[in-house]
């Protein structure tokens, strides 16, 4: 892969496994040399967290609102570089005003494409403009979903705001399918789930994906030690099957 690659991971429900996602991806990525920059885009602060950034200093607010320079905001942590978050951020909405709103973002990042391989994007769970910032400055979309019908609706509440973003502002959008997170084949539920996923993934132009991230308590262990799960559990599946999601988005991936 030449360049810089910019992934953003979303869905509208909460609780789906995105954060937990970006931190697995941002381990992975950076543990195979990779120079990983982390962006929360989520008012709960939750990536910022686990990945060990600090809350002082400037924001990814600070940086949408031109109090600061993008540079500036960036975070060195032992895990990767990270542009934190907080709850100011809520308030982007009446802020981010003007035209081409929708490609803020994506200006402020482009100078990083040469300093960074890999740019991943933590959204907060709603349709915002911070939402379709994300997808403007991404390359690849992926949609993690826990096996139930709550999340499968926040999917189709997303579908066309997706569909809207890679028409008009991001043409090479690349959906790259749906993340079953949570999923445990011996349940009748989780299998009708994965089913009904499809149909959905099918009117975005996508599937949903053959890696399937597995119930694992230490997935939620691991940012209280602020760690990735590549760390604290290499050896378990969902580890390998969050590695698995990295080899498909960055194929020259050495696992």
């Amino acid at each position: 892969m030449s360049g810089c690659k910019t992934i953003v991971i979303t869905n509208q429900k909460g609780g789906v496994g995105k954060t937990t996602t970006c931190a697995a991806l941002t381990g992975i990525f950076r543990s195979r040399g990779k120079r990983v920059l982390a962006i929360d885009l989520d008012p709960q602060g939750n990536l910022s967290f686990s990945l060990g950034a600090e809350d002082k200093g400037y924001t990814i607010h600070d940086v949408l609102k031109g109090d600061c320079g993008i540079t500036a905001a960036i975070k060195h942590t032992r895990i990767c570089d990270v542009i934190s978050s907080n709850i100011l951020l809520s308030g982007s909405e009446l802020e981010l005003t003007g035209r081409e709103r929708e490609y803020i973002l994506k200006r402020l990042l482009t100078p990083l494409h040469s300093v960074y391989d890999v740019i991943i994007l933590d959204t907060p769970p709603a349709l915002s403009v911070l939402t379709i910032n994300a997808y403007t400055a991404a390359d690849d979309l992926i949609i993690p979903m826990t096996p139930e019908i709550l999340s499968l609706q926040g999917i189709a509440q997303l579908r066309e705001t997706i569909l809207a973003v890679k028409q008009y502002y991001n043409k090479s959008l690349n959906i790259r399918g749906i993340l079953m997170t949570r999923y445990n084949p011996k349940y009748l539920l989780n299998i009708e789930a994965a089913e009904m996923a499809e149909i959905v993934a099918d009117q975005l132009g996508t599937k949903v994906l053959d890696i399937k991230i597995p119930m694992c308590i230490a997935a939620a262990e691991a940012p209280a030690h602020q760690m990735t799960i590549d760390e604290y559990a290499p050896k378990s599946k969902a580890s390998k099957e969050y590695a698995r999601l990295a080899k498909t988005l960055y194929p020259e991936l050495v696992l």
